[in-house]
């Protein structure tokens, strides 16, 4: 025994040396990245750290063994796994002292970003404050939310005008020059980390800028970059993709390649034409990506929102959505990031149905995102709203709720984005309601065409084919306050500051932390001022990108405005998750109220449990809830309830 025990041990031993001595010429050979911080650039190169060493010994089978999976039929991949392990190392080696000792709290506390105060907003730099600078000056605004995270949108340099709102990117190493510079952002994430926020940005996975530097050089014709991305000399592999693989923008962006002239030859541009997909077929795009975000991470980035994920791999005679390879591409990012950076999290986008979205948490055992946008209860409680029938919306809660425990979900009402109305057309189906037709109805009703509509949207790539469309607008405005405002209709006016805050609320209570689009905490209106951009007119999303309105926002100090009506009550949505039953581990399931204008939702953590009962329409409402208990047989609700609301009420009720 004594013997095996010692074999084992100088097998180990044996391990960590080689794997010490392959990563160990990442300290004297890797290159600096072309811009970096300060300190990153002062930065001296050492011997592999044990901390760095002992991370990687536990996990480079996994990541070797992911990385053979794609790339082991090539005569590099050896090479280039070798490079990859280079270059992990080299980012732990500059990787700043605080980081670190972040990272040494985070794996102490490693569901951090589940517990109930988690709170957050998402924003445009320049829309809220200029550039990255301005934006540290305005933290003490933050902070007065008690926000806890801060999702700021594309900044990475992207060209001007077409740069679908930051999501082309022409460098993943720099910062766009219109907002600052690589040191602006490592100073603001120092200041907001400080102030007890953690900073999100986008990195874009799928697809380069077109004035990317390796798009130009495909385009001058060199073969090396050209297979960095699908380029073709003529129509037979773009006819084979084709004929399976769904356009994103049908309507204002049709087809999946776009002809280049220069290069003569035709490329894959699944979302706009400047923008170009990746080829991860090919390890150097794997490698110099990894590279990338772990080189922002070092910035102070704490979660990345990684964007159009299940697009990242294509293989012929499928959609090119969600495959397998998409999964192991997760996570060998996951297990990059805990070799170098473990305080930092993945926020995936993943705007698919229900069923596709488990898999993107990975598994306990192998895990890849640690939490996601929750897409489809976005679009339900819109669709509650106009319809005052929640039964869509109950369904959605429960299949999210019967998710493994591992499943995290970042809710939202209003962002960056349109309103996609992809909603359950099964469930729709069961319960006697046309998709099309309501599919109509909504995208109709947002944009103020139905009869007894209160809201001033409007329709973002509208198919006339398909009749399919997607709406915008902020929460203000599509909630009715807007068009209260304008006609002077203080009834209405009050009605629609319950609707937003009813929102809010229904938003804030489910499975996940809430995250609000920035100007909502003051009930900023639409920017139709748009259209008389050219710049912009094109695309109607950006009537809800306007700019931060600093004079509303001084409002919120101010008794009895909009203002401060929507300010207190978000922190109400702060001061409620306070709450026991908003532990991470919290039972949480719908609960039947015999009224499909209402919604229960229930959390029990322990003995506590609390009720939460939003009424989804405009007249008062009776509700009965019968007793019963969860799965295990432990009592939830010990007596029938039974309440009666006022229209669009939310009601908290523990027992």
């Amino acid at each position: 025994m004594a013997q095996g025990n010692q074999s084992v041990q100088e097998t180990t031993t044996a391990a960590k040396a080689k794997t010490a001595k392959t990563v160990k010429t990442a300290t004297r050979s890797t290159a600096k990245r072309a811009v970096s911080t300060k300190s990153g650039a002062a930065a001296k190169r050492h011997t592999p750290s044990p901390v760095f060493l002992s991370r990687l010994d536990s996990r480079k089978e996994e990541l070797e063994t992911l990385f053979m999976s794609l790339y082991g039929e090539r005569a590099t991949a050896a090479e280039d796994f070798n490079a990859l392990l280079e270059s992990m190392a080299a980012a732990y080696a500059d990787r700043p002292t605080d980081l670190k000792r972040l990272d040494k709290t985070r794996e102490q506390d490693p569901e951090w970003y589940k517990r109930g105060d988690m709170f957050g907003m998402t924003m445009y730099t320049d829309l809220f404050a200029g550039d990255l600078k301005k934006l540290a000056d305005k933290i003490p605004y933050l902070k007065e939310q008690k926000l806890t995270y801060l999702h700021l949108m594309p900044l990475l340099q992207m060209p001007h005008p077409n740069n679908d709102g930051g999501y082309a990117v022409e460098d993943f190493d720099n910062v766009d020059p219109k907002l600052g510079t690589n040191e602006d952002l490592a100073a603001l994430a120092k200041k907001l980390r400080r102030a007890g926020i953690s900073l999100c940005i986008d990195f874009v996975m799928n697809h380069t800028a077109s004035t990317h530097r390796w798009a130009k050089a495909a385009q001058a014709g060199d073969p090396e970059y050209q297979d960095y991305y699908f380029c073709y000399d003529d129509r037979t592999v773009p006819d084979e993709y084709d004929a399976h693989v769904p356009q994103v923008f049908p309507n204002t962006a049709p087809g999946n390649f776009s002809w280049n002239e220069q290069m003569n030859k035709w490329v894959m541009t699944q979302f706009y034409p400047f923008q170009w997909d990746l080829n991860y077929r090919n390890p150097k795009v794997l490698v110099a990506m990894m590279g990338s975000v772990m080189h922002l991470a070092n910035l102070g980035v704490e979660v990345f929102r990684i964007d159009a994920v299940p697009y990242i791999w294509k293989e012929l005679g499928t959609n090119c959505r969600n495959l397998p390879q998409v999964h192991t591409i997760v996570r060998m990012l996951r297990i990059i990031l805990e070799c170098v950076c473990p305080a930092v999290v993945l926020k995936g986008e993943v705007v698919m149905a229900p069923k596709e979205l488990a898999a993107y948490f990975g598994t306990p055992e192998a895990p890849e995102c640690h939490m996601l946008y929750n897409v489809s209860i976005m679009v339900n409680l819109w669709s509650a709203l106009a319809s005052r029938d929640v039964r869509l919306l109950k369904n959605q809660i429960d299949q999210f709720d019967a998710l493994p425990d591992n499943c995290w979900f970042v809710n939202y009402l209003r962002c960056h984005d349109d309103i996609g109305w992809g909603l359950d057309e099964d469930v729709e189906r069961y319960l006697d309601i046309d998709p099309l037709k309501h599919k109509e109805f909504l995208y109709h009703f947002y944009e103020g065409a139905v009869p007894g509509s209160w809201s001033m949207g409007e329709l973002y790539n509208y198919d006339e084919a398909t009749r399919d469309a997607r709406s915008c607008g902020t929460t203000a405005s599509l909630t009715g306050i807007e068009k209260a405002i304008i006609t002077h209709d203080k009834p209405l006016l009050e009605t629609s500051i319950k609707r937003d805050l009813l929102m809010h609320q229904t938003m804030a209570f489910l499975r996940g932390f809430p995250m609000l689009n920035c100007g909502d905490e003051i009930g900023q209106l639409n920017g139709w001022d748009y259209k008389e951009d050219p710049d912009r007119v094109e695309d109607s999303r950006n009537l809800h990108r306007s700019k931060f309105d600093w004079d509303k926002a001084a409002l919120r100090k101010k008794a009895g405005t909009l203002q401060n009506r929507l300010f207190k009550g978000m922190e109400g949505l702060r001061e409620e998750r306070h709450d026991p039953c908003f532990a991470p581990d919290a039972w949480v399931s719908t609960w039947d109220t015999f009224n499909d204008a209402v919604l229960a939702v229930v959390r029990k953590v322990d003995d506590a449990v609390l009720v939460g009962l939003f009424n989804f329409s405009e007249l008062e409402q009776h509700v009965h809830l019968n007793a019963g208990a969860d799965e295990q047989g432990n009592a939830v609700i010990k007596e029938p309830l039974d309440a009666d609301l006022a229209p669009y009420e939310a009601r908290f009720i523990h027992l």
